[in-house]
């Protein structure tokens, strides 16, 4: 019988060395699909009693080959719709089917909790790995907003927000695979983000201040949420029970593909355009109750 705990602690790993490398972040090796299956009954649990999720979509999902499955954060540092998405996907296609999310540096600086993004798939969000994940045929998770999406303001929730970073275009035009963008709404109201004091702290920082730890946050919102009532900075909260609703809408395939199209600026920027003009279609439709556009 699979015994978590040993493996979170490595108890059955004779090379100390091996093990730290196929965690951190720079192997495509430390994907577990029996990990993914352990945690998929709390994934249920939170899908259907606490989330209440509602989906639709997934037909556009290509069956194979290798993809970029392009995100909008929600939610606040959990991210609740980001889970409840791979729950779903892993509920679709199984825990074998290669899969892997991009993540910021930052998260290694928590040993515990990278150990297990990285059992579940996660990969340093770096071009290098990116495409490697990508020449083996896997679907690729990429949440361009990063920090700034995440902790948008709650007037801005829904709206697509990406912060001006097209690297997930370069990366898809040089490697040929479609982009299959992934929005929800309702994980932005489990908490209310009042505001960004970033830029301030930023100020602060420059004439002196250090960093807290040393640590950048990237972001400092001040918000309304459990268990804290009022919080301030980028603190991890308990996502208020509300209702989600995901959807996958029809990939986008553009007309040009390789190294000189991902180097041609003005193209990559009509690509960017492209993609935000069409996940805030379907995210407005979505909003409002439509169905989703078929392809």
């Amino acid at each position: 019988m699979f015994n978590y705990f040993d493996f979170l602690t490595g108890s059955h790993f004779n090379d100390g060395k091996t093990s730290r490398h196929k965690f951190d972040g720079w192997s495509l090796e430390g994907r577990d699909p029996r990990v993914i299956q352990s945690l998929m009954p709390i994934g249920e649990w939170l899908y259907r009693n606490y989330f209440r999720v509602t989906t639709d979509g997934w037909h556009h999902v290509p069956t194979d080959g290798g993809m970029l499955m392009v995100g909008s954060h929600n939610g606040g540092l959990l991210a609740p719709d980001t889970l409840m998405f791979m729950y779903d996907w892993f509920q679709h296609f199984g825990p074998e089917r290669l899969t892997y999310g991009l993540m910021h540096p930052n998260v290694w600086m928590v040993p515990f909790y990278s150990r297990l993004t990285v059992q579940l798939g996660a990969l340093r969000a770096e071009p290098k790995m990116a495409i490697a994940a990508l020449q083996r045929g896997a679907a690729v998770l990429v949440y361009p907003g990063g920090a700034e999406d995440l902790w948008r303001p709650h007037s801005m929730r829904h709206q697509i927000y990406f912060a001006g970073r097209k690297g997930f275009i370069k990366l898809a035009l040089r490697e040929g695979v479609p982009i299959v963008p992934a929005i929800s709404k309702g994980a932005h109201d489990t908490l209310i983000i009042l505001a960004d004091f970033y830029k301030q702290l930023r100020q602060l920082h420059e004439w002196g201040m250090p960093w807290f730890l040393g640590f950048d946050p990237m972001v400092f919102p001040i918000y309304l949420g459990l268990p804290w009532g009022l919080a301030i900075g980028p603190l991890p909260n308990i996502p208020l029970p509300v209702p989600i609703h995901t959807r996958i809408c029809a990939p986008i395939v553009f007309e040009r593909y390789g190294r000189a199209a991902a180097s041609d600026r003005d193209y990559v920027d009509a690509c960017y355009e492209k993609v935000c003009n069409q996940m805030q279609t379907e995210l407005d439709r979505l909003v409002i109750g439509l169905s989703g556009i078929e392809s």
